[in-house]
């Protein structure tokens, strides 16, 4: 690991004004403050927090909800913090903005902020941090995205190949041949991901998949007044979505169409939000084991801070099978 005496050698300073910039004194250039950065950056410099028991990491969290119980992100936070803080680390859990991220670069908010690694909920691909992940040096664990040759940056998450499988066989098993997909917007790595295995999974199973049967949009109400009908017209027995919000969604409207759910239509969700048991009826979906993923994302943080570069940490999906999915036969008048 690279010291204050690496850097000043490094750029031909004192160790004295490489501590000094790093702690933000204002009798040091921003050029010069700018320059001890990128270099501490460059050599590996880790800057443990003065008077700190012990190693700092920052959780952030950007376009999620984390702070009630019946958030997404509750328990995926959660189960990073009791992995994490019994080990003997400090867990800062930061909401980020668009705004932080232009204002400072990753290695440089982790550098001047002490913190040993990080890991990442809810980005987006346009996010600008994300480019920064190809050639960052500070350990990084990413959720739900996905960076290729950057041995310091590690993906986990669900195995969402094997969740949309698991969906679209449940499906047939209950003799559907026609269902449709419905995602929120594809500027989404995991959106994207369970979009194309769809496609996969449908063209695999002999089963039609273009756009007669699947559309994508930001907004729900595209989704329920644009695409749900075309997918009604067109014959779907089954409608599989992205989340569960938006399946949830999709079943209020097509009971205020009329349809009942699953006698007319089955509708099927995924992640498995607490919302789920409460739906009427409630909802079919494929389980992201939360918790278990905060806990998988500490495990992939310090196997990085041992050197061990994971490059990908998977978890299995599951089934949960509840009351909105039907037989064929039970939608025949």
């Amino acid at each position: 690991m690279a010291t204050l005496d690496d850097i000043a050698r490094e750029l031909g300073v004192s160790k004295g004004t490489v501590s000094k910039a790093l702690n933000g004194a204002k009798d040091v250039s921003q050029k010069t403050k700018q320059a001890v950065l990128e270099t501490a950056v460059r050599l590996g410099y880790f800057r443990a927090p003065r008077n700190a028991p012990s190693q700092k990491i920052a959780l952030f969290v950007i376009n999620m909800e984390y702070t009630k119980p019946e958030d997404f992100g509750y328990d995926v936070v959660s189960g990073f913090r009791i992995a994490a803080e019994p080990a003997g680390f400090l867990v800062d859990v930061i909401p980020l903005t668009r705004q932080m991220q232009f204002d400072c670069h990753y290695d440089d908010y982790m550098i001047q902020n002490g913190y040993c690694g990080g890991f990442l909920l809810g980005l987006s691909l346009s996010e600008p941090w994300l480019a920064e992940f190809s050639t960052s040096k500070i350990p990084a664990i990413l959720y739900d995205n996905y960076i290729k040759g950057n041995p310091r940056v590690t993906s986990i998450g669900i195995d969402n190949e094997e969740g949309i499988e698991m969906a679209v066989h449940y499906l047939q098993s209950l003799g559907h041949q026609k269902i449709g997909y419905l995602s929120s917007d594809l500027n989404s790595h995991v959106y994207r991901k369970r979009y194309d295995a769809f496609s996969r999974t449908m063209q695999a199973s002999g089963l039609i998949a273009d756009d007669s049967v699947m559309g994508a949009d930001f907004h729900v109400n595209i989704c329920l007044t644009n695409h749900l009908p075309r997918l009604l017209e067109n014959g779907c027995t089954a409608i599989l979505c992205s989340h569960d919000v938006l399946a949830h969604s999709v079943m209020i409207h097509c009971l205020e169409l009329g349809l009942r759910v699953p006698e007319d239509i089955s509708i099927m969700g995924y992640d498995d939000i607490p919302l789920c048991r409460y739906t009427a009826p409630p909802l079919t979906t494929i389980r992201q084991k939360r918790t278990s993923l905060g806990k998988s994302a500490f495990s992939a943080l310090t196997s990085q801070l041992n050197h061990v570069p994971i490059g990908t940490l998977l978890l299995h999906a599951e089934l949960i099978e509840r009351g909105s999915c039907g037989i064929v036969s039970e939608h025949v008048n």
